[in-house]
């Protein structure tokens, strides 16, 4: 037999007001109190009903999560850090996976509004800024993931894009490294870690070599495929900067392919520090993002404007931080002609 609201308050020693409100977020109520309630429920597998709270105009303590590539390990470590985040907060996470395409943007909006989701996380690109826009005009609370767009009134929990790019770009130049491509996304992100990689090569004092930017999207294949074309140039690159540790691990694939040694022919800085990361032979060097903390963080604010307990949108950047491993390596001076990559 399912458990009530009523045997929640016999067995929390509480009344049926207390458990409503904490449910519901209402009155005032100690945390000792409320954690106890939420044990109760725990304990005896009780429920809310979701479609009644939706049809009666309250939470339904859900809330929607759009990434734009859940196969992507930065995005699937980041949402498994926000649903545990939630559960902890007491809701539950509806995740949908966009593809970066503005259809299933819109597909995925209009569904997550009619499961009466309380606030969305937004990992996505969003192509089609309207949106945004609508979401805000129906005061949907709402919250930007790795991105950040001063022009749009909502807050923002993302990393310090720039200066990891700046970071990886002056890694390598500090090992010797001077003929360096970077392998990037048409994404926000990649764009700010590319403008850190370009201001790196201006105060080391090292031309940039214009051809040595490629634009892809986050696939191993793609990674692979990027690093081919390099290295079949007449004058190859002696590192690499990929902007996610996907392209990365896809690098030292095509590499090894082509029989190029990492890191002693050729070098790779990543960014993410996901989990493929540490399994890669050699382990790859990389810029880190704090993933769990910005998971906790984006969970937290959203939770705080859903609630109405937030005046100002806040600005949330974290600092990355460089960590070395084994696919970096001082450059030996030996420069690789092309046909050495096509042999």
């Amino acid at each position: 037999m399912k458990a009530t609201i009523y045997d929640v308050a016999k067995a929390a020693g509480v009344s049926i007001a207390t458990v409503s409100k904490v449910i519901n977020h209402t009155g005032k109520i100690s945390e000792a109190t409320r954690i106890k309630v939420l044990e109760t429920m725990k304990q005896l597998n009780y429920h809310p009903s979701v479609v009644a709270s939706a049809l009666t105009g309250k939470r339904t303590e859900t809330l929607g999560l759009l990434v734009p590539d859940i196969s992507n390990p930065f995005f699937s470590e980041m949402a498994r850090t926000i649903e545990d985040r939630a559960h902890d907060r007491g809701m539950s996470v509806i995740m949908c996976s966009t593809d970066d395409q503005s259809e299933k943007e819109r597909k995925y909006i209009e569904l997550l509004q009619r499961k009466q989701v309380d606030g969305l996380i937004i990992a996505s690109g969003f192509r089609d800024k309207s949106l945004l826009d609508e979401l805000k005009r129906n005061k949907m609370p709402l919250a930007m993931l790795s991105f950040d767009d001063p022009s749009l009134d909502v807050t923002t929990v993302s990393v310090d894009d720039y200066k990891g790019g700046y970071d990886a770009a002056s890694h390598l130049l500090s090992l010797g490294h001077r003929n360096i491509a970077i392998i990037g996304e048409d994404v926000h992100s990649s764009r700010m870690r590319t403008f850190g990689y370009r201001d790196a090569f201006e105060a080391f004092g090292v031309p940039l070599i214009e051809e040595n930017m490629l634009r892809t999207t986050a696939s191993l294949d793609n990674g692979a495929k990027c690093v081919k074309e390099l290295l079949k140039r007449e004058h190859p690159p002696t590192a690499i900067f990929a902007c996610n540790d996907l392209i990365a691990i896809g690098a030292i694939q095509g590499a090894r392919e082509l029989g190029i040694q990492v890191p002693s022919d050729l070098s790779i800085v990543g960014f993410d520090n996901t989990i493929l990361a540490t399994t890669t032979v050699p382990a790859l060097t990389t810029i880190s993002q704090p993933i769990e903390e910005m998971g906790r963080k984006i969970v937290d604010v959203l939770i705080e404007e859903i609630h109405k307990r937030v005046v100002t949108r806040e600005r949330v950047l974290f600092k990355p931080s460089l960590i070395i491993r084994g696919t970096t390596a001082t450059f030996n001076g030996e420069i690789m002609e092309g046909s050495q990559a096509r042999a």
